[in-house]
């Protein structure tokens, strides 16, 4: 999880710096070390701040902060800036500003996509660092980027080349990876590749969204080989915006699979390596215990490694929860 958030956060990143800069140059190390030592005094209606008459910390689009609730019930507040050189008045950077529940205050800087590896490699250490004590908080970045900015996933995360075609194995198989989490049917998670005939799995009517107990008739498994693997990060957020800001409840999932395997959008029944962002697709609320329409915030796909891939043959029903999200028996 935390390799894929940092994977998704990278590439919204990425996709910002290009978007924001025109004639970009560089944010140095030196540079990027000063910034974390800047402050806003009050986050509410500090919106231009100087620096040493050479920074600028500039409201990014005047925009109003996010307030994220995520599954734990705490709310997170994300204030943004342009971090601006005042040389030139090019932008080298975005500053954000995390505010936990208790009030504490956490930096993080997205650098210009011009900025050194080394700069990169320090933001990612960074914000790896924020998220081991601040739960799932790239996850929360990342939304609040991509929300702003859109972003590119695939090509900017592969420069551009195609996958499919240099990387993995596509073929015909329809399958998962064996450390996916399959709902039983006494609501434990149990991974797949440890799934057994006769064991009994949860299984969704579509139309009725009701449960039922299906007995798995068979685990089908298949060879090892650099099998190409879609990974989906879904989001359910229900944003609200109020006069303080932008209100956000926050739950999340991850599912991979095989390109060819169908899933069940809004749309109608979707390979999930044509799945789109942006689309809806229907997973369980832990929290609610009902089914809600999660949306496809990130799509990545990738050669998953030489691996072995599983899939279940059941006795009934057309569907199977997979990492809480429904996907098409097959």
């Amino acid at each position: 999880m935390r390799k894929l958030t940092l994977t998704l956060l990278l590439s919204s990143s990425l996709y910002f710096a290009q978007a924001q800069t025109v004639n970009p140059r560089p944010l140095t190390m030196d540079e990027y070390k000063k910034a974390q030592t800047f402050t806003i005094a009050n986050l509410d209606n500090d919106t231009y701040v100087k620096f040493e008459n050479t920074y600028v910390l500039d409201r990014y689009e005047s925009r109003k902060p996010y307030f994220i609730t995520g599954s734990d019930g705490l709310k997170k507040r994300i204030d943004l800036y342009k971090l601006i050189a005042k040389e030139g008045m090019q932008e080298i950077g975005l500053m954000v500003f995390y505010t936990n529940e208790k009030g504490k205050l956490y930096k993080a800087l997205v650098p210009d996509f011009t900025a050194d590896a080394k700069v990169w490699e320090q933001y990612f250490q960074d914000i790896d660092n924020i998220n081991k004590v601040e739960q799932n908080f790239i996850l929360k970045l990342s939304y609040v980027l991509s929300k702003e900015v859109s972003f590119q996933q695939y090509k900017v995360l592969n420069g551009g080349k195609d996958m499919k075609e240099e990387a993995a194995t596509y073929g015909n198989d329809i399958c998962f990876p064996g450390e996916e989490l399959v709902t039983m049917a006494n609501g434990d998670k149990k991974m797949l590749k440890a799934v057994k005939s006769g064991d009994e799995v949860i299984s969704v009517d579509p139309a009725t969204k009701k449960n039922m107990v299906v007995k798995v008739k068979e685990l089908t498994t298949h060879e090892a080989k650099n099998y190409a693997i879609t990974q989906l990060v879904l989001v359910s957020a229900q944003t609200k915006n109020t006069t303080a800001g932008t209100q956000v409840k926050l739950n999340s999932k991850v599912l991979q699979a095989t390109p060819n395997h169908p899933m069940l959008t809004k749309q109608g029944n979707v390979k999930i390596g044509e799945v789109a962002t942006g689309q809806e697709v229907l997973c369980l609320n832990e929290q609610t215990g009902k089914y809600e329409a999660f949306t496809v915030l990130q799509k990545t796909e990738h050669a998953g490694g030489v691996q072995k891939v599983y899939n279940i043959v059941a006795d009934g029903g057309s569907t199977l929860l997979m990492n809480g999200v429904m996907v098409m028996q097959k």
